[in-house]
């Protein structure tokens, strides 16, 4: 079976909830509370086993908040391999307003993590064995920004194929260091990286394919919500437009083209069809409230039309 890693720096425990209107200085109600693991890697592993693989969460876990966190993981049946730190893991809030449809997200900072907590990360990473490697999600303040350029190493090194999706310093050096195989930046998240506006399609494929042919990076895939996604590599550049859906909410769309696009390519599929899988995936996502991710049926449903389309 499948098998994959995720490593998830700066987990959170995500709750969504409902209220007919956000006052302020008001008291309000909530209603459909739904309380789930979350941040990137975490995300990714919860899509990849709905879709029939397997996955072991490498994540920081730290303070009432990480027993908390544990607890939710071992509900949603996810093996799991903590690192213990001492600062408390966050906890994020979605709010969707039932009168006018909107989602209002606070997102907290996360804890200091310390030289010792990521350096024994590492350590435990230099013992690990998988097909891919999925290191996913923003890094907390004390881990270096070179971070995952030392994991892309040591993935390299025990012959998994790495995949990375994160941003800022993070991605830039991340990529710097090479051995990515698939890299998943947001268009906001690239026009930073390549440090320049990226007007049209046809700059943004010329800037992706200029990465690609450095060989530090396999498979560069953009995402653009509803201007759809582009996939480039040394064989060239394939862009698709967005599969057209209700958007009840966007947490969680990103993780779930990733954990589709790998299981895909995880299965043999070619990148063409795991990127075009990966795109109903994150379709998918926003089918659902809150912080439910997509479902399986849902994905296949709107990647047989996205084939039947093309």
């Amino acid at each position: 079976m499948m098998d994959i890693g995720t490593l998830t720096l700066n987990p959170t425990i995500d709750v969504a909830c409902e209220v007919e209107q956000v006052i302020p200085m008001r008291k309000m109600r909530t209603q459909n509370e739904r309380y789930d693991p979350g941040g990137g890697g975490i995300n990714v592993a919860r899509v990849f086993v709905r879709l029939g693989g397997n996955a072991r969460c490498y994540y920081l876990s730290g303070g009432a908040t990480g027993v908390a966190f544990d607890g939710l993981l071992d509900l949603h049946q996810l093996v799991r391999s903590p690192i213990r730190i001492a600062g408390a893991t966050r906890v994020s809030t979605a709010v969707h307003e039932c009168n006018t449809g909107q989602e209002f997200r606070f997102v907290p900072g996360g804890p200091e993590v310390t030289e010792e907590e990521w350096t024994e990360c590492l350590s435990i990473l230099q013992r690990s064995r998988h097909d891919f490697l999925v290191a996913s999600g923003s890094l907390p303040r004390g881990v270096p920004s070179d971070f995952y350029a030392r994991v892309a190493a040591i993935a390299a090194k025990n012959d998994v194929r790495f995949v990375l999706d994160t941003s800022g310093e993070a991605l830039a050096a991340g990529i710097e260091g090479g051995g990515v195989h698939l890299a998943k930046p947001s268009l906001g998240e690239f026009r930073a990286l390549i440090g320049h506006d990226l007007p049209d399609d046809t700059a943004i494929a010329e800037a992706a394919t200029e990465l690609v042919r450095t060989k530090k990076v396999d498979y560069l895939a953009i995402t653009m919500a509803e201007r759809g996604a582009l996939l480039a590599s040394r064989e060239g550049v394939l862009r698709l437009p967005a599969i057209t859906v209700e958007t009840k909410s966007a947490v969680g769309a990103g993780d779930s083209f990733l954990a589709a696009m790998v299981h895909a390519l995880a299965a043999g599929k070619e990148p063409g069809i795991a990127f075009r899988f990966g795109l109903a995936a994150g379709a998918a996502a926003v089918l659902t409230p809150g912080t439910d991710l997509c479902r399986i049926e849902d994905v296949q449903r709107l990647f047989e039309r996205s084939i039947a389309d093309s």
